[in-house]
């Protein structure tokens, strides 16, 4: 099983992240997959809603391109699972969503969830996130760390001090979720999950630590198995209708070619 991970950080600049959650992954995974991590240039920065959507673009043309190359799988390895419908409709092979997955995982965990953002800005999204996949009810704190992916570097080089101050900010963030009634804590998002993730059994009061890098591997390593046994596929009706083939080489036409002069004359 050869599954592609797509993640929205940059891997020259991050790369003792990427080495480590590729090395991660790969110890974790069942006998005979393997995972490949793949980052994206520039990365997701600037955090907003249209870094999302820049992102989202290069993801679902990486995921395309997946699965010509016969990955059985992708995983979008960014908690705020952009993209992650339309590259649904786009290919047959299964698409994993990170915070999909981890968010409906987290609800057989515990009935309030408490969500750990890497910022702020992104807690809209996630409250989005949540009546999305019909969990809204279920959401009950979302806060944010206001941390840069690049402070996490240090952490995944070996710095074991650096590793300590990360794990406190999380601490800070997540005790009062549960003192105030979260059941279970979510990293939300990969570089966070993968730091909190390493250590065993981490909760916070009687609130469980949800891995989401461990629980979207496992999901894709689940799915692509049901898809084999039975040919399992999401909704084609108006869910996730297959795109047809023209709308498939028109967006990757645009990915690959721009969209030449813009229409609106400068002044």
């Amino acid at each position: 099983m050869r599954i592609f991970w797509q993640s929205f950080i940059d891997e020259t600049a991050s790369a003792a992240y990427m080495a480590r959650l590729s090395d991660y992954l790969n110890g974790i995974a069942e006998p005979g997959t393997t995972v490949e991590v793949h980052g994206i240039s520039p990365p997701d920065r600037s955090f907003g809603r249209l870094s999302e959507f820049r992102c989202a673009i290069l993801a679902i043309d990486n995921g395309l391109a997946a699965e010509e190359a016969g990955y059985d799988a992708v995983v979008m390895g960014h908690f705020q699972d952009p993209g992650l419908l339309e590259l649904k409709s786009a290919v047959s092979i299964p698409v994993i969503g990170t915070g999909e997955a981890t968010m409906h995982f987290a609800a057989q965990q515990g009935r309030h969830i408490g969500l750990v953002t890497l910022d702020d800005v992104f807690r809209t999204m996630h409250l989005e996130q949540g009546d999305l996949y019909g969990l809204s009810g279920r959401i009950s704190h979302v806060a944010g760390l206001n941390a840069d992916p690049s402070d996490f570097s240090a952490c995944f080089a070996g710095d074991l001090e650096a590793k300590a101050r990360m794990i406190e900010a999380f601490r800070l963030v997540a005790e009062p979720m549960v003192t105030g009634g979260a059941d279970v804590i979510v990293p939300a998002g990969v570089l966070p999950g993968l730091l909190i993730g390493s250590e065993h059994g981490l909760c916070f009061g009687h609130a469980p630590v949800i891995n989401c890098a461990a629980v979207a591997l496992k999901a894709a390593e689940m799915q692509v198995k049901l898809c084999a046994l039975n040919g399992l596929q999401p909704s084609r009706g108006p869910f996730c209708a297959k795109a047809p083939r023209q709308a498939i080489e028109d967006f990757r036409r645009l990915v690959a070619n721009g969209r030449g002069a813009s229409p609106v004359p400068r002044r």
